[in-house]
């Protein structure tokens, strides 16, 4: 009976290492992640950049689902929380600007949690919307080249990022890619002193894709196309 007994015991334990998760080995590289926006802007102004003079609202509220209703924030926020589990099964150091949506931070400030963190990567998640219904597709917005807030070695990381990253997002979800936007007056790439990339992820103003970003299983697929132009730009 205590041999029979013994047996089960040795099974169970067996069974229960089996079904444990394995951590991923810490590859020792860091991620921010940034979902834009939050539940109510901030229309006071920061400078652009360090030592600009043209300034914009430090945060705004973001756009609203054209059928769902939803609220862009919202959105970006579980993208970005589904990005960070992702990336940690990988084996990344995640860091996020937001975990939460009843917060004031704005864009400079979350550049400079990046920048604290020493970030290898700052991955800024938006949507996108516009007046045309029609409008479809994701694209990445990235420094352009003469950015004279930014480092050329930081620019020329920063559009590498962000090829790979709307890359591989798009071949994950089938989204229209609509390739790297290069821009110099947005406040959170500027303050960034550490590769950057704004992925707007799809249409809000859009009925499909509107749609489909409310749905949790598209979101994992957006997560999981990030994460894999990530590994990518790595070399992973």
């Amino acid at each position: 009976m205590m041999k029979r007994l013994c047996v089960l015991l040795t099974a169970l334990c067996m069974m229960a290492v089996m079904v444990m998760p394995v951590e991923a080995k810490n590859n020792g590289k860091i991620i921010c992640i940034d979902a834009g926006h939050q539940l109510r802007g901030d229309s006071s102004k920061e400078p652009i950049a360090p030592g600009a003079k043209k300034k914009k609202a430090k945060v705004t509220t973001g756009c609203t689902g054209y059928v769902t209703g939803n609220t862009e924030s919202s959105i970006n926020l579980k993208i970005a929380k589904e990005l960070q589990k992702e990336l940690k099964k990988r084996g990344y150091t995640v860091v996020m600007c937001r975990t939460k949506q009843k917060v004031n931070i704005s864009n400079s400030q979350r550049a400079k949690i990046a920048n604290k963190a020493k970030a290898d990567a700052f991955i800024r998640i938006h949507c996108d919307s516009a007046t045309s219904h029609k409008a479809k597709g994701a694209s990445a917005l990235a420094p352009a080249t003469g950015n004279k807030y930014l480092s050329k070695k930081v620019v020329k990381k920063s559009q590498k990022l962000s090829k790979c990253v709307i890359n591989a997002m798009c071949k994950k979800t089938g989204a229209k890619n609509r390739g790297v936007v290069k821009r110099n007056d947005l406040s959170g790439i500027n303050w960034s002193k550490v590769p950057v990339t704004l992925i707007e992820a799809g249409f809000m103003s859009n009925k499909a894709e509107d749609k489909k970003l409310g749905t949790a299983s598209y979101r994992k697929k957006v997560a999981v196309g990030i994460a894999d132009g990530i590994d990518n730009y790595f070399g992973y």
